[in-house]
């Protein structure tokens, strides 16, 4: 990394070069410097005296980390002469997002999806492949593939890349680097950032794909201007990140946030994890589809055709997606009632048929938060698989300005 370039504030490169010590997996890692460079990351500009302000740092102690960011490149300020008051113009801070990059993956069962981003998890290149095998080797193989694609597409920025996000759905613990189950990949401790780290020397963060959207949240979405949030993805499982009180909930075994498996829906349906009445038997694309295909006794119904079938009035489709909404919205309702978010996301790719579930599941999320934990706003938001991606490039962020990948370079 010691030929990397620092960006200017455009996002173009200018020749100079960022200081040797960002190196792959590591950036800064002294306490105060750590806890401006976020700060910044996630509500730059900003001007400093606001820095110390939400990070109860004293002023001296932002100068001090300030001067270190900026003499490595990470940051810059901008001088505004039109400043509020008399005297010393204010100097919003910056994050030059380009001085460092990050690699975002996320495996589903048949595709991965990868990005490479800037610091601030915008995305620069793309990269969609099949998956041939969820073989744990065949897995790793496939992702220092996307990697190796990637760094290729970035060309000469590659060299700033300091480490690669990986998320898949399930338990993972992330700390070791270990994804403990995944049904949906039939895969059970598996150690996948070392399965990756021996086919590729980029540092590995390994996370479960909704907290890793989560992160993504935190750090540069809705988090950004709230305490507490929570995100309900729909798809083909039903997941959940939640944060809390200014973090995102990991769990201290890598589980958190697993309303898809809450036990709300009819106990005679058999859910993928092997238990009866989960959640995701009722709401998830998958049980959705499923329901009308027996009801229709067709089982070659695509999903897009249910879509239609629904809209257009038929009493079969549409009473599928408004059970689906009703459990989801009291699946809702709980997390509300135990954690008290100010908004909750509903995002997902199920999200485009929001209009079909999206009316019973307000009715039951008021019929059953409890005060004010009604008070939360929803929205919808669709996401695609690159911002699935995109996620995991920003897991790895966090987890690079914490530090966390340092160990492996």
């Amino acid at each position: 990394m010691s030929d990397a370039r620092a960006a200017r504030d455009d996002g173009s490169t200018d020749g100079d070069a960022v200081a040797s010590c960002l190196e792959w997996g590591r950036l800064p890692t002294a306490p105060a410097v750590t806890t401006v460079l976020t700060e910044i990351l996630k509500r730059g500009p900003i001007p400093r005296i606001e820095v110390a302000q939400r990070t109860g740092l004293s002023q001296t102690a932002v100068t001090k980390a300030v001067a270190r960011l900026t003499e490595q490149g990470l940051i810059s300020a901008h001088d505004h002469r039109r400043s509020a008051a008399p005297g010393r113009p204010v100097q919003p801070l910056s994050v030059q997002a380009r001085a460092a990059l990050a690699i975002g993956i996320t495996v589903r069962v048949d595709e991965i999806f990868g990005v490479a981003t800037t610091l601030r998890a915008e995305v620069l290149q793309s990269i969609h492949r099949p998956l041939a095998s969820t073989v744990p080797a065949a897995v790793a193989d496939s992702v220092a593939a996307v990697i190796d694609a990637l760094l290729a597409e970035l060309g000469p920025d590659a060299e700033r890349v300091l480490g690669a996000g990986v998320a898949v759905s399930g338990e993972v613990d992330s700390a070791s680097g270990i994804v403990r189950t995944s049904p949906r990949l039939n895969w059970r401790d598996v150690p996948l950032r070392e399965l990756v780290h021996e086919r590729h020397g980029l540092p590995v963060y390994v996370d479960n794909d909704v907290r890793a959207l989560s992160i993504a949240e935190e750090w540069f979405g809705i988090g950004v201007n709230t305490n507490s949030f929570a995100i309900l993805t729909i798809g083909a499982g039903i997941g959940c990140g939640l944060y809390v009180n200014g973090d995102v909930v990991a769990g201290d075994h890598g589980v958190a946030g697993e309303i898809g498996h809450l036990p709300l829906g009819p106990s005679d349906l058999l859910c993928t994890c092997g238990r009866h009445g989960c959640v995701e038997t009722v709401a998830s694309s998958s049980a959705i589809i499923q329901a009308i295909r027996a009801a229709k006794q067709d089982p070659l119904l695509t999903m897009r055709e249910a879509v239609a079938l629904a809209r257009d009035g038929d009493a079969e489709a549409r009473g599928a997606f408004e059970r689906a909404g009703s459990v989801l919205g009291l699946a809702l309702a709980t997390v509300a009632n135990l954690v008290g978010p100010g908004s909750i996301l509903v995002a997902g790719e199920s999200v485009t048929n929001y209009d079909l579930f999206g009316v019973r599941l307000r009715e039951a999320f008021e019929a059953h938060a409890f005060g004010s934990a009604g008070d939360c706003t929803i929205v919808a938001k669709s996401h695609t698989f690159e911002d699935w991606a995109r996620g995991s490039a920003a897991s790895a962020i966090q987890a690079l300005v914490e530090g966390e990948l340092a160990a492996q370079s």
